[in-house]
């Protein structure tokens, strides 16, 4: 297992999977922490989980170019993961409690009650896009909840995720109340099955999701999904064109697209389609690529170097299917080391493209034109994904109608796509099932038991 600066192509630090043996003793301890971290009250769980989120902002910067180096996000983007992490930790701190509170009802019991409790340990396999911040965004909740958290983390970030566990350790939680597995991916299967194990959270690709749910649901455990995505950016022929396509770049280049929410097909109305791409190609040609670490980049490398071919295969695929390449496509700047991807525009994508139909991991923006909102509804559905969608207009009443059309589990409207710890989030179709953040998350593992007295 290495940890690979995608930047330079370097080995930063290699790591030995563990065997069976460390695996199952790790498994044991952390199923007796779970007897005393269950045990803990809600004060006593909110008071180290704020000294968590303390952790984050103390050592923000050293969090922050531990996921440059390891993955190779744009610096000052790492920094605004470690801050979601605190703020993430700070909310379900605050927010747990209330959240799993009794819930009496009326019955024709004397009295009958809904408790939320812990199910127990809660295996996290997570993804190398945000190290940090998807691996906190459900185990904080899960903990609150009063459940313990093992963490598989992916294969590429094994430094980000040794100094998750520190971070836990050195909040005061119990020692073996959240731990980092360094196992494979042929391991995970073993994992899941043990009896330690009482639900499994996943965020990944729409394949890894079948395998874990296939397991999970072998052995019947609880199962939570966050998969890929092909959101739609859907731009009405009222939109502001300058303003909606700053917010375009953001929606596409952030973390240099390599996000499940993020844009990644812009249906445009074709009266605007024009100035839009004309103003977008404009924004990508400004952009330098570059040391993630320096301020004036906007051009990162991607993750890794299979990742940016794949990449580029799937734009040469859509390129000969018939989409026309507006600016980039090409896989690295001139004299620039490492894993990069010039910024692409693909105009006039279409179902049947690779663009259009698959995900597409990174820095590449698809341009689709519809003549009018039922075809651009029409086409924002046409996916097998399900995950977030945009409108964007002036009249946001028009705005909130569509966007009750789209079949997302998110849509906002005049807004990138984001996840936020009061909001629940998920999706539907390919993109997964169950939610994350709000109480709907926090909620995914509990049992929740119905309390009958007379």
């Amino acid at each position: 297992m290495q940890s690979i600066n995608p930047a330079t192509g370097q080995i930063i630090q290699s790591f030995s999977i563990w065997q069976a043996e460390e695996i199952d003793a790790v498994l044991k301890h952390v199923e007796s922490a779970q007897i005393e971290w269950s045990a803990f009250n809600f004060a006593q769980r909110s008071c180290l989980m704020h000294n968590l989120a303390q952790i984050f902002r103390q050592r923000s910067e050293e969090y922050a170019n531990l996921i440059t180096e390891e993955m190779g996000k744009l610096l000052k983007e790492a920094r605004a993961e470690i801050e979601k992490c605190a703020i993430g930790c700070e909310h379900y701190a605050n927010q747990a409690e209330f959240y799993l509170r009794d819930e009496i009802i009326a019955s024709d019991a004397s009295r009958s009650l809904v408790v939320y409790q812990p199910l127990g340990t809660v295996l996290c396999i997570m993804p190398w896009n945000f190290p940090f911040w998807q691996l906190i965004r459900a185990a904080a909740p899960a903990m609150m909840a009063g459940n313990t958290i093992v963490l598989k983390h992916a294969s590429n970030v094994p430094r980000c995720a040794l100094a998750l566990e520190d971070a836990f350790r050195q909040a005061g939680f119990p020692e073996h109340a959240f731990r980092t597995l360094m196992v494979s991916a042929e391991q995970v299967q073993a994992v899941i099955a043990d009896r330690s194990i009482a639900a499994v959270t996943l965020t990944g690709s729409s394949t890894a999701g079948r395998k874990v749910a296939a397991i999970a649901g072998q052995h019947l455990k609880k199962c939570v999904l966050e998969l890929g995505g092909s959101d739609p950016f859907i731009v009405l022929d009222d939109a502001d064109i300058e303003s909606t396509a700053q917010q375009a770049l953001v929606a596409r280049l952030q973390n240099m697209g390599q996000s499940c929410i993020a844009a990644k097909r812009f249906i445009l109305i074709d009266t605007i389609a024009d100035a839009f791409v004309e103003q977008l190609s404009i924004l990508f040609s400004r952009l330098q690529i570059g040391d993630p670490k320096h301020e004036a980049t906007g051009i990162a490398p991607m993750a890794r170097e299979d990742l940016r071919n794949e990449l580029h295969e799937q734009v040469e695929r859509s390129l000969a299917a018939g989409a026309k390449l507006v600016s980039g496509g090409t896989v690295t700047g001139t004299g620039i080391q490492g894993s990069y991807y010039a910024p692409t525009i693909l105009d006039h994508v279409r179902p049947g493209m690779a663009a259009f139909d698959e995900e597409l991991f990174g820095p590449v923006a698809a341009i689709v034109r519809v003549k009018d909102t039922d075809d651009a509804i029409r086409l924002a559905n046409q996916t097998q994904f399900g995950l977030g969608g945009s409108v964007w207009t002036r009249n946001t009443a028009r705005g909130e109608e569509l966007a009750r059309q789209i079949h997302a589990g998110s849509v906002f409207v005049n807004g990138i796509v984001r996840s936020d710890a009061r909001l629940p989030f998920g999706g539907i179709k390919e993109s997964g099932y169950g939610r994350e953040l709000s109480y709907h998350g926090i909620r995914e593992f509990v049992n929740i038991k119905t309390v009958w007295i007379k």
